[in-house]
């Protein structure tokens, strides 16, 4: 990067995340739970010609706003209602978060922090996967973000108030309208914050807040607004009731131990977590007005989201971005000052990359020595999936080797203060990891998993039928099935598909662990593969 001019650092940021983040989207089925619900919904969507009504299964879907699956609604028209569609508007929001980075960086320090930001967001594990996913999270955490970085400049700038306050205004609706009223809490929370630390001194100005909460209303009432007056608040009521219950109580079984985010977040995000450490201290918010918001911002997820009940992955994703900006601030001064790395967060991250390294490898693996593994596992499902025959070449293991070679090469620069370099070399590195990861491993694993379901459901569509899981909950079937929309009461009656009067074939899918449709004789077992059973049940067979 030293021989390349820094006007061409945005270039090349662009066709890093366009060659890592656009290819191969469609190389594995979306996966339950919420990729499919999602791409579900943009689907029915078009179906309806509805776009301001969420529905899965065509019917009202009232835990999340519309604005993400609009983004996917329209890929859907460009590219076909298809995996690639479902994931791609992430992928275009990857690549400008990434550019977004680099000017941030650029503007509050130079090129070389911004082009160090974007590198080590890139190369980190859960926010480069995340692009390439169909959830919501991504769009989400970039509306959030950058509304806070505009109402920092409207609060501390003297330039410019009325327009960042109308901007962050814009951005924070914008969150509300893709995942709900929570976006607009984390941003309140680390602006009290940031008041409480600079001891209340410090105000908007009354227009600043007026023009703020004027377009942050009309961006948000843009689908809140528009489905209460022509639906009444039924929607709206029953969305509000279900934020309470997420905070309040396990939703779906999701209640994990309190530090759970702090794992999942220290562990998924490596290796900017462990680089982040460095910046944990004191003298990193002296004088430092942006890391200030940064730090504030991500205890405020951390914490909010470990008091939340229910606790899922992605809930703690907006703590990603404050945590890029303190590794890149800890990179830099390092780079600044031509020193190597605390040594204790050099042997933090040699060893947790080549632990990673041996899992990526290692898990390849397990196909061979299945024999071995099955004693051990006490769910017959999962062994079922594993038992199911899917072709692997042999050398998939290949991969983590290659990652555990860019987390000792990358470590030994380090070591040796070649820290510009070696973080380069580890982003890039984990982005080829990453991508080799979904090319040639994860739709195999998506195989054992759930393949042989999506796979059955794919075979059927276009026939006449119902179709239904049974004892398990899955939204497999309204997508790759194509689920039609009409006789929506009787395909919703899962009961009445298995015992009642149907009036045409209904095919019921359990897994092999169920022990209650097997026991009704008018329903003809198909086949049985990959843990699944699928059945089939005629008309008046009861």
């Amino acid at each position: 990067m030293k021989n390349i001019s820094e006007k061409y650092y945005p270039y090349i940021i662009v066709l890093i995340g366009a060659l890592f983040f656009l290819p191969f989207l469609g190389k594995t089925h979306l996966f339950d739970w919420d990729e499919i619900n999602f791409a579900e919904s943009a689907r029915e969507m078009l179906v309806t010609g509805d776009y301001f009504r969420v529905r899965v299964g065509f019917l009202p879907f009232w835990e999340k706003p519309p604005f993400f699956f609009w983004l996917q609604a329209g890929a859907m028209q460009l590219f076909g209602v298809n995996e690639f569609s479902a994931r791609f508007p992430n992928a275009i929001f990857g690549i400008i978060t990434l550019i977004t980075l680099y000017f941030i960086g650029k503007r509050e320090r130079d090129s070389k922090f911004g082009l160090i930001w974007a590198l080590l967001f890139f190369g980190s594990i859960l926010p480069h996967m995340y692009f390439k996913s169909g959830i919501i999270d991504p769009v989400f955490n970039y509306f959030i973000f950058t509304a806070i970085y505009f109402l920092m400049q409207a609060l501390h700038r003297e330039e410019n108030k009325l327009r960042n306050s109308a901007i962050s205004g814009v951005l924070i609706g914008f969150a509300i309208i893709t995942k709900g009223p929570v976006g607009f809490l984390l941003l309140l929370l680390t602006f009290i914050v940031i008041l409480a630390a600079e001891r209340f001194k410090k105000w908007p100005r009354i227009k600043d807040v007026l023009v703020f909460a004027l377009t942050t209303f009309l961006v948000s009432f843009m689908w809140y607004g528009a489905e209460v007056i022509t639906h009444g608040p039924w929607f709206l009521v029953e969305f509000i009731k279900y934020q309470i219950e997420l905070f309040s109580q396990p939703v779906a079984g999701h209640e994990q131990p309190i530090y759970y985010h702090f794992v999942v977040v220290f562990l998924g995000c490596f290796p900017m977590s462990v680089l982040a450490l460095g910046s944990f201290n004191k003298r990193t918010t002296r004088n430092n007005l942006l890391a200030k918001w940064m730090m504030s911002l991500f205890w405020v997820v951390m914490i909010l989201f470990t008091i939340v009940t229910t606790k899922i992955v992605h809930y703690s994703s907006m703590a990603y971005l404050p945590l890029s900006y303190l590794a890149a601030l800890y990179i830099e001064r390092k780079v600044d000052t031509h020193k190597s790395l605390n040594k204790g967060i050099l042997w933090t991250y040699l060893i947790i990359g080549v632990v990673f390294g041996v899992l990526l490898t290692a898990l390849p693996l397990v196909v061979y020595f299945v024999d071995s593994i099955i004693p051990y596992i006490n769910d017959p499902f999962a062994v079922a999936g594993l038992m199911k025959p899917v072709h692997w070449n042999g050398y998939e293991f290949i991969i983590g080797l290659f990652f555990i070679a860019v987390v000792m090469y990358s470590g030994i620069g380090l070591f040796k203060s070649r820290t510009f370099k070696s973080i380069g070399i580890m982003s890039i590195g984990t982005g080829f990891t990453l991508l080799l990861y979904s090319i040639f491993v994860l739709p195999k694993i998506e195989q054992h998993t759930q393949g042989s379901l999506v796979d059955f459901l794919e075979s059927v569509q276009g026939e006449d039928v119902y179709v239904a899981t049974f004892g398990f909950h899955s939204y497999a079937p309204y997508f790759y099935f194509k689920q039609p929309n009409n006789n929506l009461e009787k395909r919703a009656n899962k009961e009445w598909l298995v015992t009642g009067d149907i009036d045409k074939p209904a095919y019921i899918v359990t897994k092999i662990t169920d022990t209650y449709i097997s026991t009704h004789s008018d329903l003809k077992l198909i086949k049985e593969e990959g843990g699944y059973r699928f059945y089939l049940r005629e008309p008046n067979s009861n």
